[in-house]
This record gives structure tokens, C-alpha cells and sequence, in this order.
């Protein structure tokens, strides 16, 4: 609409009130009576279209006050914060000021707002391009010209979301307040208080709020030479993390607490590696979860971190099982363990790991022992062959011992290759005994430092 068309209305307005004036007096009371006089009076010759001051050169002051009532929603993906909010203006306006004692005492009156100039304040950082729900209130006008305008708002404003610490973050948010055409040397913004109120504030379920201080400040933009005063409210949030601990943190720990478990598997169970994929799976479907509802930000949040540690830390789990596994099933024709690995890990990390044999007690253990090859007693005879006791029956004498001889060496080779297959075995329990230690260690680290930010 218009500035013409706007007076044109305004006057037709003033015009229909006056014509229903003489009217009025048979239905109204004194007090009615005296508003719509005061109200003809005030806005006789009145305009909402300049700045209501007496000189020209002064400044008008105009004092902000913000009521939070409720926190609507924080999206952190779209770095967008929404508030509601109760926004309160007070002003002097030099032309509508009256003696309350030629009006019986009238001292003040409520009239819709767009009949009185009002500043135009808006929010600086707003993220939408809806206009704030406060044109259909009333303001409230005072005998000595002080103007008050309540009024509800539902603000979008930007807001930079830092998750770095998520779910144990704490966020500032900033709500600038400020005139959009006025200079400093104009109208000058100044807050009421310390801060907003939090008097009305209804509890959010997700955020705590520490405070809401405000500033002023004076800033010269680019566009123009003269200064521009505004009011920065800023909200200290603290997000309550109980949700997020029994959501997303505590299965993410139980699930790396089960990961290290795999080492205690027996080999010949076949369920080993498959655990640590399975596991792996279950940590990347929470990632997953998790990344749909922080911003790509170059900041990762914390549990975001423990997700990739965990992770990594089942990926070299899984790799070392398969590892081990083919130690526990390199076969009878692997060379012998060598002897540093039976001196140190089947020597003593066994005894200190307390992986012992069937029957050996624990703390006691002993590197296997190579058995001596059996040989013949020296100086005894071989027993006869059978009754014959001549001579020509030597050769099948010496027929015999050859095969006694070579089923004794296929024994004690078959001997050998067991034992050395029992030896990587054995190995490969000490490993898995070890690693389970050390990686089970590190996940019950990792929960513990992510846990103890929560209390």
C-alpha cells in the first residue's frame, strides 16, 4: 500500500469517527466519551509517516526489551535457530502528549499500532523472509507521549553451530536487534536490563538455557557514514545429552566392549572373524545415523571421533584375527617356531598370560620339548627271527629291522610335525590371549574418556 492511499484511508477513518461522534454520547459512557475526544484530538493533524520528534536533529531513543517464552527448534544441519519470543518497544512520541485532567483523568489509551509511527527495528541475522507476527497488537499510549508496544514474534535466525563436542556441546547464539534505515544521529536502540527475561521461558527438552545477556554496539557499515546502533541478545545454550548417551554413545561402547571378544573365540569355532565384521557393520550403520544430523563441518564431532576410533580399532582387531588364524591352522609342514618366539612367547608371555596345557597349572608353563628320536640298545642282540637258526636266515633278519626302522622314522617324523603344529597352536592362543588384553584396554579407555563428559 502506498503512502497515499494509506493517509487517504487514515483520514477516511478519522472522518467516519468524527461523523459518529455526535451519535455516541446516548451509548457511551463518560469515560467512552472522553477516549474518542482524546482521540480526535490527538490525531487531528497527526501522521505515522515521520519520525515524531520535535526537532529534526535530535535523536529518538528507543528502548528494547525481549521476554524468551520458548525455544521452537534448533537445526544444526541448517544452522537455523527458532524462538518465540515477546518483543517490547517503548518510545516518546512528541505529539501524542495531553493534560490527563482536561480528559477526567484519562492518562491512557489503547489504539492499533499501525496508527502510530513505529520504529523500524528488525532482526539483523534473520534466516527467512517472513516478517515478524507484531503488526496486529495495539500499543499503549502514555499521557506524557511514551508509546509501548507489545508484541508476539516467532524468529528464524542463523545461528553457527559448533558440534565439535557433541553431544556435550554448549552453543551461543546471537539475535541482533536494529533499524533498518535509521542512523545513530536518528534513533538510537538502547536494551532494558542486562538481558532478556527468562521468566516465562517453558523448558526445551533438548537445551538448557544459561542466559540470555545483552550488548550494544555501534557499528559503521560500508553502505552509509553515519553509525548504527544495535542490541545483540545472546543465547548460552547447553544441550542435555542423556538422549544421545542412551541412544547413539551407549551402544556404540557395548559394541566396541564386544569387538576385543573375538580373540576369545576358539579357532575351530569359525565365528571369530565374523564377529568383527558384524560388529564393524553394527558401528557403521550408527556413523551413519549420526552423520545424517550433524552439519558438514569441518569440525568432527566427538562421539563422531569414538565412532572412527572404534572403528579403526575393530578393522586392525579383525586383521590381526585372521592373522592369528593362520598361525593356529599353518599345518604340520610349517617350519618349527623359532626360538626367540618359544623362549620369549611361549616361555614366558605364556606363563605371564597363564595360557598353560591340559593338567599344567597355571603360572607354570613350560616350552615344548622335542622328544629324543629312539634309538637301539647298544650291545644286545636282535631277537631271532623265527626258529630257524642258521645262518642264511640273516637276511631276513636284516629285512625286518629295515622295516622296523623305517615305520620307527615315519613315526618320529609324524611326531615331529605334530608337535610343531601343536607348538603354532599354542602360539597362537598366546596372541590371542595378548591382543584380547590390549584391545579390550584400549575400548574401556575410549568409553571411559567419552562417558566422563557427560557428568
Amino acid at each position: 500500500m502506498g503512502p497515499g492511499k494509506h493517509h487517504f484511508s487514515f483520514g477516511f477513518f478519522v472522518s467516519s469517527l468524527l461523523l459518529l461522534l455526535p451519535h455516541l454520547p446516548g451509548c457511551l459512557g463518560a469515560e467512552g466519551r472522553l477516549a474518542y475526544k482524546l482521540f480526535h484530538d490527538l490525531f487531528a493533524n497527526y501522521t505515522s509517516a515521520l519520525r515524531p520528534v520535535a526537532d529534526t536533529d535530535q535523536a529518538l531513543n528507543v528502548t528494547l526489551e525481549v521476554t524468551l517464552s520458548q525455544i521452537i527448534d534448533m537445526d544444526e544441519r541448517n544452522q537455523v535457530l527458532t524462538l518465540y519470543l515477546w518483543i517490547r518497544q517503548e518510545w516518546a512520541d512528541a505529539y501524542l502528549r495531553w493534560d490527563p485532567d482536561d480528559y477526567g483523568g484519562l492518562d491512557a489509551i489503547r489504539i492499533p499500532s499501525s496508527l502510530v509511527w513505529r520504529p523500524d527495528i528488525v532482526l539483523y541475522n534473520k534466516a527467512d523472509a517472513q516478517p515478524l507476527a507484531s503488526a496486529i497488537t495495539n500499543v499503549v499510549l502514555q499521557h506524557n507521549g511514551s508509546v509501548r508496544w507489545d508484541a508476539p514474534a516467532i524468529t528464524r535466525s542463523s545461528c553457527h553451530v559448533d558440534v565439535s563436542a557433541f553431544p556435550f556441546d554448549a552453543q551461543r547464539c546471537g539475535l541482533t536487534f536494529g533499524s533498518w534505515t535509521h542512523g545513530g544521529h536518528q534513533l538510537d536502540v538502547q536494551p532494558r536490563g542486562n538481558g532478556a527475561s527468562l521468566a516465562d521461558f517453558v523448558e526445551n527438552v533438548e537445551w538448557r538455557v544459561l542466559g540470555m545477556p545483552a550488548r550494544r554496539r555501534v557499528l559503521t557499515y560500508g553502505c552509509c557514514s553515519e553509525p548504527y546502533p544495535d542490541v545483540t541478545f545472546t543465547l548460552l545454550l547447553r544441550r542435555r545429552a542423556a538422549a544421545y548417551v542412551c541412544n547413539l554413545l551407549l551402544p556404540c561402547v557395548l559394541i566396541s566392549l564386544l569387538a576385543p571378544l573375538a580373540f576369545h573365540l576358539p579357532a575351530d569355532s569359525g565365528e571369530k572373524v565374523s564377529l568383527g565384521v558384524t560388529v564393524l557393520l553394527a558401528l557403521t550403520v550408527f556413523q551413519l545415523l549420526l552423520a545424517e544430523s550433524m552439519p558438514p563441518a569441518e569440525s568432527v564431532p566427538l562421539i563422531g571421533k569414538y565412532y572412527m576410533a572404534t572403528m579403526t580399532m575393530v578393522t586392525f582387531s579383525t586383521a590381526l584375527t585372521i592373522l592369528i588364524m593362520n598361525l593356529h591352522y599353518c599345518g604340520p609342514t610349517a617350519r618349527p617356531v623359532p626360538a626367540w618366539a618359544r623362549a620369549f612367547l611361549l616361555g614366558r608371555l605364556a606363563r605371564g598370560l597363564c595360557v598353560r596345557e591340559r593338567g599344567e597349572p597355571c603360572g607354570q608353563s613350560r616350552p615344548p620339548k622335542a622328544s629324543p628320536s629312539p634309538q637301539p640298545p647298544k650291545g644286545e642282540a636282535s631277537p631271532p627271527a623265527g626258529p630257524c637258526h642258521e645262518p642264511q636266515c640273516l637276511c631276513h633278519q636284516e629285512a625286518l629291522l629295515r622295516h622296523v626302522a623305517t615305520i620307527a622314522n615315519t613315526f618320529r617324523s609324524h611326531r615331529a610335525a605334530q608337535r610343531r603344529h601343536e607348538d603354532w597352536k599354542r602360539l597362537a592362543r598366546v596372541m590371542d590371549r595378548f591382543f584380547l588384553g590390549i584391545f579390550f584396554s584400549m575400548a574401556l579407555v575410549m568409553s571411559l574418556l567419552v562417558l566422563v563428559q557427560a557428568l
